[in-house]
């Protein structure tokens, strides 16, 4: 998702905010800012919405200096850099991001011109680069030039009020970078949880005196993962200033008493460890419904990380909608909620796992971009970000497009370009799994620091699957780990749980031992990995088989070194301390 330097030249007219040439703002020059061909796949329209309906309209300003986040990311993030490890605090990381004062000027006479007072904004972020306001939905048609209609996923029973279209007056094109809900369809019940039940298992525990447990070939535990990847060793020191935090969605609540039976059985020094529960957005914390996903991820996190503190992020949005309530209800917008939150508070977890994503295509590229840079607020601040690649290869069912020409092409993951990690199975040796998420971006141009590896991976490729990927696309996923067969408590049962869904927090839990062991001698955390880990491939290991079909191909292979299956390889903790302490 993070581009390199000279990209962010190239798109400077696209991701910046530039002063207005006027102060005179011509609210009928409409043009339009986004739209789809059709109704996005997987939804239809139900009726229009009651015109008196309240909606929270979202407006992301263009941020006037996020060229200079952008280089200060890289560059506190580039090993040997001067800069490298010193992170920006939340004061530094809002000054850049903040928008031109014309823009705010612009921005907020537009909404003064349709009746809504600025200084009755529901949410401001401290940077002043987004701003959300209540209206109804007449007032929204009327403001963006557009028609909302009420639509149905019938696969996750969701409602949504969305648009197929929306434009903007055409100065305020400069000073606006996205505005919601418009024409994302994505909802927290139609985004895609990576993780999946498998067959029913024994209830055994495993030999931790192996080296590998024997028991490690049909189920993974903790004592599987510690052997795997070299961190059985480490007792983590730097427990007040490090922490983990787990971003749930869903209605997804991890249960505090499924955490201590699954300590109990593998775990058993760290029975008694509690995690803590934050709610964001009306989100919940209902201990009578133990979510699978949740459990899968604060099990993990919570056993590879003891003692660090873990922290589970409960992201609500609002009530299902009913469609025949005279209240639009459901307007939430994923990503944006938890960031904003996240990024409003002074200080934040070291490391972040979340196991939510969606096909590429289904995200307004202006969206997108948005969300883009959110995330690199995160990493100029010091925090790491992982997601799961996705559960489909190199794409599930027909992967067509969906801006009208019904083109088959690879479909990749939206946001899993942060720093992805797709799945592995077995032990003897570990090989790419056949669900492994992985491609290259239509949105996002190859970064500086995986140019090579990814330059040398297409050259092997040939003419092979020609004119199905983006062969100047940011490539994942980066990194692998296991994403099968894990063992999860829920509801007092233990289940085998598959996934990517595994994958990313077992890889949060590996590096927050990592920032554990800089901060404990006197280091900044690791922040934005990425230039780190593609400078330094001797810290993982090398996966070399294994594919990742979809789309009605056999999809990419593992190779040595880089590749769209398994990255760079799974962790050695061993090798990485050496790494991440020089």
């Amino acid at each position: 998702m993070f581009w390199s330097s000279a990209l962010v030249l190239g798109l400077t007219h696209l991701c910046l905010s530039t002063p207005l040439t006027s102060k005179r703002l011509d609210t009928d020059d409409l043009l339009e800012k986004h739209s789809w061909a059709e109704v996005p796949r997987g939804w239809e329209w139900v009726n229009k919405p009651d015109p008196e309906s309240i909606i929270q309209l979202r407006i992301g300003l263009k941020q006037d200096r996020v060229d200079e986040l952008i280089s200060s990311l890289y560059e506190v993030s580039t090993p040997n850099h001067n800069r490298y490890g010193k992170h920006l605090s939340k004061e530094e990381v809002d000054v850049l991001v903040a928008p031109h004062p014309d823009s705010v000027e612009a921005v907020e006479s537009w909404l003064l011109h349709h009746g809504v007072d600025p200084t009755d904004a529901t949410f401001r972020s401290s940077s002043g680069s987004w701003i959300s306001v209540l209206v109804s939905v007449s007032k929204a048609e009327q403001m963006l030039g557009t028609e909302y209609g009420l639509y149905h996923h019938p696969q996750s029973s969701s409602y949504v009020v969305r648009t197929l279209s929306y434009s903007l007056p055409r100065e305020l094109h400069q000073a606006i970078s996205v505005v919601s809900p418009t024409t994302y369809f994505g909802t927290l019940r139609s985004m895609r949880a990576t993780s999946f039940v498998e067959a029913d298992i024994s209830d055994q525990v495993a030999d931790i005196s192996a080296t590998v447990p024997s028991s490690c070939a049909s189920r993974i535990t903790i004592a599987c993962l510690q052997a795997l990847y070299n961190t059985s060793g480490y007792i983590p020191s730097a427990t007040d200033s490090n922490s983990l935090g787990v971003v749930g969605y869903l209605g997804e609540y991890a249960n505090r008493n499924d955490l201590q039976t699954f300590l109990t059985r593998y775990r058993t020094d760290a029975v008694g460890t509690a995690f803590e529960t934050i709610t964001v957005n009306n989100g919940e914390d209902d201990q009578s419904e133990p979510g699978v996903e949740a459990n899968l991820d604060i099990q993990y996190t919570v056993g590879l990380s003891y003692p660090t503190p873990n922290i589970y992020y409960s992201t609500g949005g609002s009530p299902p909608f009913n469609p025949d309530s005279e209240t639009i209800t459901d307007t939430n917008e994923p990503y944006l909620d938890w960031l904003n939150y996240i990024l409003a508070n002074d200080t934040i977890p070291q490391t972040f796992t979340t196991s939510y994503g969606d096909d590429e295509q289904t995200v307004p590229y202006d969206y997108a971009v948005s969300v883009c840079n959110l995330f690199a607020e995160l990493g100029a601040r010091g925090s790491t970000v992982f997601f799961s690649s996705g559960d489909s290869g190199v794409g599930g069912g027909d992967c067509l497009m969906n801006d009208g020409t019904n083109t088959t092409l690879f479909q990749p993951a939206f946001p899993a370009s942060v720093t992805a990690v797709g799945g592995t199975t077995g032990n003897s040796p570990e090989v790419g799994v056949s669900f492994s998420g992985g491609g290259f971006s239509r949105y996002f141009g190859i970064p500086s620091y995986q140019a090579d590896v990814v330059a040398g991976y297409v050259s092997s490729l040939g003419s092979e699957y020609s004119g199905l990927y983006n062969t100047s696309g940011r490539a994942y996923p980066d990194l692998a780990a296991q994403g099968t067969s894990f063992s999860v408590i829920v509801g007092g049962q233990t289940y085998s749980v598959g996934g990517t869904s595994a994958s990313s927090p077992t890889m949060a839990g590996i590096f927050t031992l990592l920032n554990d062991y800089r901060l404990a001698n006197n280091q900044s955390s690791l922040g934005f990995i990425n230039p780190l880990i593609y400078a330094n491939s001797g810290g993982f290991n090398d996966i070399t088989s294994g594919s990742n079909p979809g789309c009605d191909t056999n999809g990419f292979t593992a190779v040595t070194g880089w590749d769209p299956v398994t990255g760079l390889g799974t962790p050695d903790f061993v090798k990485l301390q050496a790494i991440v302490r020089a």
